[in-house]
């Protein structure tokens, strides 16, 4: 599969060349999906896709125009190079757009070493609706439990291939397999809605459908009767399926398109303090069985793994070549795309220096405060970083676990936040993003 897109992704560079482009580059994505929900222990819905994507981006000059379709064949190729060239002849200049340098270009390009690409054979829909059907027993089996709203079971696979004028030619293939169950306790007004999931690059990863579904139902029961909590300023846990929400701020507001804007709270903070001391972000986007990992990013740089944050020091910004180029920098090879447009920078891989506690010795530290294990709307100023999420979780007394709280706001400042934040170990190493449960003081609550 890969090889025949490499040739595909060659034919298309040299028709856009033969078109009037001065250089070009090529992406095509050939996918399968299958996806299976079960209702009620029988099939509710059953889909499997399969198809191309294309995308090819030319340059005229400083001039850039980007096209895509779903249809590879020659008459399309032809007609797509022409249309790109006629429109980025009438597009405005960027003098910062362009491919890379072939000195730039990464000379690692094989990803077998990261298991990016699971061999078995797919899964059939049989063996997918089992799992779902499973997990939706087992969720039904916790007392409470009214109903499961959906169980799911699915399978990807993904084959990738980059093309270039400068040189650059490079692809990989990718699987992934997952399994959710979102289970409802109680009825009417009074019913409560968790979730559980599992997504791995190998089907022998993945956890069994019964724990999925028992841990769903066991989070939907343990919210029944949930009330505000109170309001005022109280410190907070993120519980670790959502601590890395907060992270994702940080990565935001370091993105180098957001800095060459000027429109990040974050802009005038490189080389200044933005997590406590002995705290680090890790980026490794060649991490082994990792959803995120990559040998060479979007442009064709050989990807590497950097510290973003160093001992709490904001280190650098996430840059792709263009953004590197308005803001004079070096591109971080952070370059990402789709078929239909040019590529922006965006991180991998990221990993938080953990804790020595554990979450529950978060709860006895906090005394009395809210657990927040989930969270719905984002009210985030990019420019000062006022922070207000919309949550849900358990109100804390005395380090324990008192009542379950929902409709309740909580709201700060992104930069002071996350200077006092306090990591424990519960941080599940295989997800792409390694953030453990986090406890942040002083937040202020709104509820009743």
């Amino acid at each position: 599969m890969t090889r025949d897109l490499a040739s595909l992704t060659d034919q298309m560079i040299s028709i856009a060349k033969r078109s009037g482009a001065d250089a070009a580059d090529a992406l095509a994505v050939n996918g399968t999906s299958i996806s299976i929900d079960v209702r009620n222990g029988a099939l509710e819905q059953a889909e499997r896709s399969e198809g191309i994507d294309i995308g090819l981006r030319v340059f005229v000059g400083q001039r850039q125009a980007c096209v895509s379709s779903s249809d590879a064949s020659e008459a399309t190729l032809q007609q797509m190079a022409e249309r790109a060239v006629a429109m980025a002849k009438e597009a405005p200049e960027d003098p910062y757009a362009g491919l890379a340098d072939p000195a730039q270009l990464a000379k690692e390009r094989d990803s077998d070493a990261l298991q990016l690409f699971d061999p078995t054979e797919e899964p059939d829909p049989a063996t997918l609706q089992d799992d779902a059907a499973r997990c939706e027993a087992a969720a039904m089996a916790i007392d409470g439990v009214s109903q499961v709203q959906a169980a799911s079971a699915g399978y990807t696979h993904n084959a990738i291939h980059i093309a270039a004028t400068n040189g650059f030619a490079g692809g990989y293939q990718r699987t992934r397999r997952g399994m959710s169950c979102q289970a409802i306790s109680g009825t009417g007004t009074d019913m409560q809605r968790e979730f559980d999931y599992d997504g791995r690059i190998f089907q022998v990863d993945l956890r069994k459908p019964e724990d999925i579904g028992r841990t769903a139902g066991e989070r939907a029961v343990a919210l029944a009767g949930a009330r505000k909590p109170k309001t005022g300023s109280y410190p907070v846990v993120y519980d670790e399926r959502i601590a890395s929400s907060l992270i994702g701020h940080l990565t935001s507001a370091i993105n180098g398109a957001a800095i060459a804007r000027g429109s990040s709270w974050l802009r005038e903070a490189l080389g200044e303090q933005v997590l406590p001391a002995g705290l680090s972000l890790i980026e490794d986007p060649r991490r082994v069985k990792s959803f995120a990992s990559k040998m060479f990013d979007a442009e064709g740089l050989q990807t590497r793994q950097r510290a973003i944050v160093d001992d709490g020091v904001l280190t650098g910004w996430t840059l792709d070549l263009a953004n590197a180029r308005k803001l004079e920098m070096e591109s971080t090879a952070s370059a990402s795309r789709g078929t239909a447009g040019p590529p922006s920078p965006s991180t991998s891989n990221l990993a938080l220096t953990q804790g020595e506690k554990s979450r529950d010795d978060l709860l006895k530290d906090m005394g009395t405060g809210l657990l927040i294990t989930s969270m719905i709307g984002s009210t985030i100023n990019g420019n000062t970083g006022d922070y207000s999420r919309g949550a849900s979780g358990f109100w804390v007394e005395n380090g324990e676990i008192a009542y379950p709280v929902n409709e309740c706001t909580v709201a700060g400042n992104l930069r002071d936040m996350l200077k006092r934040i306090i990591p424990a170990n519960d941080a599940r190493p295989y997800l792409s993003t390694v953030v453990p449960s986090l406890l942040v003081e002083g937040l202020t609550l709104a509820g009743d």
